[in-house]
Formats: structure tokens, sequence, C-alpha cells
């Protein structure tokens, strides 16, 4: 029958550290420190890459309409 027990050894052998990779990082919650990299990095993408975003966004709202355009137009509408 299918699956592991004992009328059915596994027959591959694992590598420790590859065993030992997985359950770190099936883990990794339990061993999280809040460091000043780990804020830093936190904020980065929470905050500040959204906030740039939105304000590239907004800062070129309406500027640039590419629907109907013909060859020698010009894309701003500003």
């Amino acid at each position: 029958m299918a699956g592991f027990g004992p009328h059915n050894p596994q027959t591959i052998h694992l590598d420790p550290a590859l065993v030992k990779w997985n359950q770190m990082t099936v883990n990794r919650h339990k061993y999280f420190r809040w460091t000043p990299r780990t804020a830093w990095i936190t904020f980065a993408y929470v905050v500040l890459v959204p906030a740039m975003l939105g304000t590239a966004g907004y800062m070129t709202e309406g500027k640039w309409d590419m629907r109907g355009k013909r060859r020698g137009d010009t894309i701003s509408e500003f």
C-alpha cells in the first residue's frame, strides 16, 4: 500500500541540512524578534513604498491620455 510505515519503510534518505532548514522556515514565527533592521524593513514596505507610489500616482493623475492618439500627437495633456 502507499505511504510510509513499518511495512513500507522510507527508501530515500533525507539530507539533514534540508530537514533543519525546512523546520526553521515552518517555525520562523516562533523565533522572530523586532530589531532595528526588521523594523526599518517593515516600515519601508508597509509605509514608505506605498506612500511613494501613491504620491507619484497622485502627481501624474490625468497628465497622460493614451487613448485616441495618432502619430505626431503629444501624450501630455497639461
